[in-house]
């Protein structure tokens, strides 16, 4: 194998698990450390920069970078069930314990004479609008709700999220000078470009639920709901109530939000009902266990066949009774068992059964392109549609998915937008900065604490059930205190501060190899990476995490690390006699809108315009 090429911004960031699998890449080592210090306003803004809710998101966010954490790899004996640090709960304390942070925000440049509009006032729009406002732009959001937050603020239901976490976090964007357009949706891309904005970025989200078709919804209407529709009634206040028994068709998290708003609303007998298996349902496996905590039934493998009804009155639903059958190569599908259709009782009826993308807006005369699925075709790396001035994000890019993901597509539009309004080809996407700093205060020191934590996961403590359960409004999870907080922060690994290997330096004498907990430092002669995965201490399995592999050593060997298991624990910079080793701090920031995403001589013809 070549010596591993640290140069590579890809490389270290691969190796901090969280932040390679956050679409947003928000540094969390960075920000857990600063929890553990007490500094709660500085994690906050690392967040704010990164993934802009952090409210939020500590509260409702999807939870990409639990999954890969890396205490989840290396506790195999700690727990039959291993699990990551508390990530999500952890931005929360920070959203939580802050100062006032209105003072840290951006200053605003002088306007550049750019206008931008935003269709919908969802998180990929306040992202971009987040982004650009600060650098001159006039943007302006649309959004036919009273209030920003899109389906944040509509489908959420507030025992997850209270209204007065919308209310800050989208009031500090708004506060940028952004100038917000309540009570307008938009109804013409014709007319909205004929008003002459320099870019159009479309974050309507995906507010079309799917319906469901089958003998009896027609008769039984009254009782049928789309799953979005009312959850967004329920959180202004139209729907205050439902019926005792209930059905919940579908099983991702809209199905879990409805199945426990309906039981705050005075549904006693409320079951959600999924045609696929348990582990197989999109739901977050939190959200599940947080449906079946509150004594929410899920019943599986049942396909609805008809909605029964007696004089337009809904008394029940009949099911036919499935199993998964999977084939040669391994596709599954669902076949009937034989058994007799089930029937189950039931006054109201919510349909979760899918969202779907509507542009009935957008003329197709405009130049936008849609697929066969009714979604825009984009540049995927620039979220550029083909009309060059229109870009999309969020849901309404790629079909539904979530918050962070909608943040995410914000930044990347937000460089597209300002690179197209400076003359410059949005597809050229210019590299994260990125920094590694020594982590060396003296012979055996470190700036960080670099102890291994062997504490489990702690839980967030909730609200008392009947407290909980009595009102639609009393948030559920109470979050962590100051004292957990950091007990939680401390089982981080510091994934982000690297090991670096100085070849020049290194002895070979394995005093390394012998300390290291973990078995992940191999000397050996060098070959093909699939050979020389076998050939190490710890056979390094994981193939989607790369090997550190250095120049040839003076004996022809090579020093190979398996980044997988390593705990970061810095033990072989402390044992290397030669100081081979260091602990050094990997730090990335993506490239946001502004002078640093343009190319190198346009950045420089604004600095000396300023």
């Amino acid at each position: 194998m070549q010596p591993t090429n640290l140069a590579d911004p890809a490389y270290f960031h691969k190796v901090v698990d969280c932040q390679w699998a956050c679409p947003a890449h928000t540094p969390v080592p960075e920000y857990i450390r600063l929890i553990g210090q007490g500094r709660y306003s500085d994690a906050y803004m690392i967040n704010w920069v990164s993934n802009v809710f952090p409210g939020i998101l500590g509260r409702t966010c999807d939870r990409p970078c639990e999954p890969a954490c890396r205490r989840g790899r290396v506790e195999e004996n700690n727990g039959d069930k291993p699990e990551p640090v508390a990530i999500c709960r952890l931005k929360r304390v920070a959203a939580d314990m802050k100062d006032d942070v209105k003072g840290r925000m951006p200053t605003l440049a002088p306007r550049n004479g750019k206008r931008v509009a935003c269709v919908g006032a969802g998180p990929s729009s306040l992202t971009v609008a987040r982004d650009l406002a600060p650098l001159g732009y006039e943007v302006t959001v649309f959004d036919s709700e009273a209030r920003a937050g899109g389906f944040i603020r509509s489908q959420i239901p507030r025992f997850r999220l209270p209204e007065s976490v919308i209310d800050e976090e989208t009031g500090y964007i708004l506060d940028l000078g952004v100038d917000f357009r309540s009570g307008q949706r938009i109804a013409s891309m014709n007319a909205l470009l004929a008003q002459g904005y320099d870019a159009v970025f479309v974050g309507c989200g995906a507010p079309r639920g799917r319906d469901l078709q089958i003998p009896g919804r027609k008769e039984a209407a009254a009782h049928i709901h789309i799953g979005i529709d009312w959850l967004a009634s329920v959180s202004f206040g139209h729907v205050t109530s439902v019926g005792q028994r209930v059905i919940v068709l579908g099983g991702g998290n809209t199905a879990m939000d409805c199945c426990r708003s309906a039981r705050r609303l005075g549904g006693t007998d409320v079951k959600v009902i999924v045609r696929s298996g348990f582990e197989e349902m999109k739901a977050s496996p939190w959200e599940k266990e947080d449906a079946v905590h509150e004594g929410i039934p899920i019943i599986n493998f049942h396909v609805p066949k008809s909605f029964e009804h007696r004089d337009g009155q809904l008394v029940g639903m009949k099911f036919e009774v499935v199993q998964a059958v999977f084939d040669g190569e391994g596709r599954r599908s669902l076949v009937p068992t034989g058994a007799p259709d089930v029937f189950f009782e039931c006054d109201t009826v919510l349909l979760a059964v899918g969202q779907e993308n509507s542009f009935p807006w957008i003329e197709r005369d405009v130049g936008i392109e849609f697929d066969r699925w009714g979604l825009p075709v984009l540049r995927k790396e620039t979220f550029q549609s083909t009309e060059p001035r229109v870009f999309f994000g969020g849901d309404a890019a790629f079909g539904p998915k979530n918050i962070i993901t909608a943040v995410a597509h914000g930044h990347e539009a937000a460089v597209s937008i300002d690179r197209l309004l400076h003359g410059e080809d949005p597809a050229r996407r210019p590299a994260p900065m990125t920094n590694l700093m020594s982590q060396k205060m003296g012979i055996h020191e470190w700036s960080y604490h670099n102890d291994v934590s062997g504490d489990t996961r702690f839980k967030v403590p909730w609200a008392k059930a009947e407290v909980a359960l009595a009102s639609i409004r009393v948030e559920v999870e109470l979050g962590f205190d100051a004292a957990t907080a950091f007990k939680e922060a401390s089982r981080c690994l510091n994934c982000d501060v690297q090991t670096v290997f100085t070849r020049e330096t290194c002895i070979e004498c394995d005093a390394c190899v012998d300390i290291c907990p973990m078995d992940c430092i191999t000397f050996t002669t060098n070959g093909e990476e699939t050979d020389l995965r076998t050939r190490l201490n710890a056979p390094a399995l994981h193939a989607t995490q790369d090997l550190y592999v250095s120049g040839a050593l003076k004996t022809g060997h090579v020093m190979v690390k398996d980044e997988d298991v390593c705990l970061h624990c810095g033990l072989c910079a402390e044992r290397c006699p030669a100081g081979a080793w260091d602990m050094q701090k990997f730090l990335l920031n993506t490239t946001q809108a502004g002078s640093r995403c343009r190319d190198e001589k346009a950045g420089k013809r604004l600095m000396e315009v300023a």
